[in-house]
């Protein structure tokens, strides 16, 4: 991070940042073809066969009678037929199979119904309707705001509602956030938020805590909405005055829910706790190597060096955004799922997730981190730094000076326009987070920019608010 951020490892070319380079227009990426290596297999050669029998003049020969081999090359042929029927059979069957497989399950997206069309993860609970029947806004849930307000989606009249507080009580939150997409060993607690002014909306009420299925009311006798802390996050036990006068070397436990993603025994990207098994990380830290025993996390650590020391968390999967476009890196993201949970502590905590109807502005104040390079084509930085940056209007970034269209609707610029200040390597797929009623909320995930901390070239992230139906959707199924 220089005041920057950004290591870039000698087998690591980090597509997420090209100095002076022209990023191609949005486009679909074409794929090349395989070429077949050729056959190691031995090819049989068949013998000549004599197909004319010789007849010495003279005395006819006696014709031979019939000999067991002629009655094995019967039975050979015999046994070639059945051997064929067999694998015909075997191959009819793989097909049933396969097409069976096919028609039931989505291979990307979950399916509406037992036999509807297969949709994307990001237009489950979108608002839209988007399944025949409406499956993929049913039971849906949100949080709302800095005050973790609980709405639910009615489909008769097509708006999130908040949920009523009449009757509610632990064991509906503790449903309600799996159904999210939480572990209920992390809930924390429900509680209930007086409305100032009726819903104009009406009200949504859960009849059932094992279904979550709620229903429209157009009223609510405690005119109270719920809230809902499904995970302990956004909280910090730093004290300010601990930061160095000066400098961008951070604190310890000053950004908790900062880890270093290692592959190879190396530092290749950054990432953010989001849950005790959930890391939010880019999608293009996998362009190289996505196996998940290759990647270890390390978390409540502010130098590399002690990192050495440490085994790290195993990785269970990576789960790359299935959009994502290596070309443009627009849908930049990733979850990383730990073999085992992380123990929270001062210097292991979540951030979270930001709710709809966060007040995101630009100039809106916010903090990026990492162990990037503090300059271009630098190496990587041994402690952990920290630097101040602001949202930039996309309609700013998007302009002929900055980045000239190629900001899209999945990505956020953060920085300065003057230069100074920016992600740099290494710091792919880290944390630019903003503090907001006393939380601290994740906004974005570190993905590109051209060169580090040039003038009218701020850095460009992964719009975390967008990729929220998704992140929930992967720890659903998950």
């Amino acid at each position: 991070m220089r005041n920057t951020m950004r290591s870039e490892m000698p087998y690591y070319v980090n597509h997420g940042f090209h100095k002076g380079e022209a990023r191609p227009h949005l486009s679909t990426s074409s794929m090349g073809l395989y070429n077949l290596p050729p056959s190691t297999v031995p090819q049989y050669v068949p013998h000549p066969i004599n197909t004319h029998h010789t007849v010495t003049p003279g005395f006819p020969h006696a014709v031979p009678a019939s000999t067991p081999a002629s009655k094995e090359s019967k039975w050979g042929c015999c046994k070639c037929v059945l051997v064929s029927f067999i694998v015909v059979l075997v191959l009819g069957v793989a097909a049933v199979l396969a097409w069976y497989f096919v028609t039931s399950k989505c291979l990307v997206g979950t399916r509406c119904g037992e036999h509807g069309p297969c949709l994307s993860s990001y237009k489950w609970c979108d608002g839209t309707k988007d399944c025949p029947s409406g499956d993929d806004e049913s039971g849906c849930y949100r949080l709302d705001g800095a005050d973790f307000i609980l709405q639910s989606y009615s489909s008769d009249s097509q708006t999130w509602r908040p949920v009523c507080a009449d009757g509610w009580n632990d064991d509906y939150g503790k449903a309600v956030c799996e159904r999210i997409g939480y572990n209920r060993d992390t809930y924390v607690r429900s509680a209930s938020r007086l409305l100032h002014s009726s819903a104009p909306n009406g009200y949504m009420k859960i009849l059932s805590q094992e279904t979550t299925i709620s229903i429209s009311s157009n009223s609510c006798s405690s005119n109270a909405a719920v809230t809902l802390r499904c995970v302990d996050c956004g909280t910090r036990r730093y004290n300010p005055r601990t930061r160095i006068v000066g400098g961008d070397v951070a604190g310890r436990g000053a950004w908790p829910w900062q880890v270093s993603l290692h592959n190879r025994f190396q530092h290749l990207c950054g990432g953010s706790i989001i849950t005790p098994y959930w890391i939010i990380t880019a999608a293009h830290c996998f362009h190289k190597e996505s196996r998940p025993s290759e990647w270890t996390v390390h978390a409540g650590s502010l130098n590399l060096d002690e990192m050495s020391y440490s085994m790290g968390r195993s990785v269970k999967q990576v789960i790359r955004h299935n959009l994502f476009n290596s070309d443009t890196n627009d849908y930049d993201i990733a979850l990383m799922q730990l073999n085992n949970p992380l123990r929270f502590s001062d210097t292991v905590r979540p951030v979270c997730l930001p709710n709809s109807g966060l007040s995101l502005t630009a100039t809106t104040p916010c903090h990026i981190s990492g162990w990037g390079a503090t300059y271009y084509g630098g190496s990587a930085s041994r402690s952990l730094r920290e630097a101040e940056v602001s949202l930039i209007d996309s309609s700013v970034c998007n302009s002929r000076l900055v980045y000239n269209g190629q900001i899209t609707r999945n990505m956020i610029c953060a920085g300065q326009l003057q230069g100074g200040v920016d992600a740099c390597q290494g710091d792919s797929g880290g944390p630019l987070v903003t503090e907001q009623n006393g939380l601290w909320w994740l906004v974005g995930d570190t993905s590109w920019g051209e060169g580090c901390a040039v003038r009218n070239k701020p850095g460009v992230y992964g719009n975390v608010t967008y990729f929220l139906n998704w992140i929930y959707k992967q720890m659903q199924n998950n």
